[in-house]
């Protein structure tokens, strides 16, 4: 108990280490996880306070209070509404004892303190952040076009002219299950498996 103090009042209890693969059955985190819809754990990084479980649809923050309370709140920030921006990696100093991951996800600001003889899986990590942020641009970019696209359809093509046999209404069905369907499928990415694998080694 003492020694969990220590860090607490010490500021290591945040100092996270990089979990492996083997023991990804044993985190807090792996039981929120969708595991029934394909959802896996492709980077763990845990401290003694909290858990930061990069799967391949959502980052899943175990939250704790502090390092010497069991108290846990569990926060889940979906890639697929959650943009990454402002990813950066800050190594250690020579008497630094971690490296800061830092970034941005739907607005809500991650400063994540690591062991500094974690850094090549960080690197890792930092690359399949970037990349995954560039998708999300990417397809934001692609909802604005569709949205343009249906806006100049309904201006060229009048609702009321329709074409005998077709109804007004079926027009609309139409054009609406076009639009929601590149929005919502073709451009909305929610799984980033092929991005974990190509960057995250081991």
């Amino acid at each position: 108990m003492f020694k969990k103090l220590a860090s607490e009042a010490l500021g290591l209890s945040d100092i996270g280490s990089i979990v492996q693969p083997k023991d990804y059955g044993s985190v807090d985190a792996d039981d929120y996880l969708f595991h029934e819809d394909g959802e896996r754990i492709f980077f763990l990084i845990k401290s003694r306070k909290d858990e930061y479980c990069f799967t391949n649809f959502a980052l899943i923050h175990v939250d704790g209070d502090s390092a010497v309370s069991s108290k846990r709140a569990i926060k889940r920030y979906e890639y697929a509404s959650k943009p990454i921006t402002g990813v950066a990696l800050e190594t250690a100093g020579t008497l630094d004892m971690d490296i800061e991951l830092k970034f941005t996800m739907g607005g809500v600001p991650f400063s994540i303190d690591v062991r500094k003889n974690f850094i090549e899986q960080l690197k890792d990590v930092y690359k399949a952040l970037i990349s995954i942020g560039k998708q999300q641009h990417h397809d934001e970019a692609c909802r604005g076009h569709a949205l343009n696209a249906l806006n100049a359809t309904v201006s060229a093509y009048k609702l009321t002219a329709s074409a005998p046999g077709e109804s007004i209404a079926g027009q609309f069905t139409e054009l609406l299950r076009s639009y929601n369907r590149a929005v919502l499928q073709e451009y909305t990415q929610r799984d980033f498996t092929a991005v974990f694998e190509k960057y995250i080694k081991g």
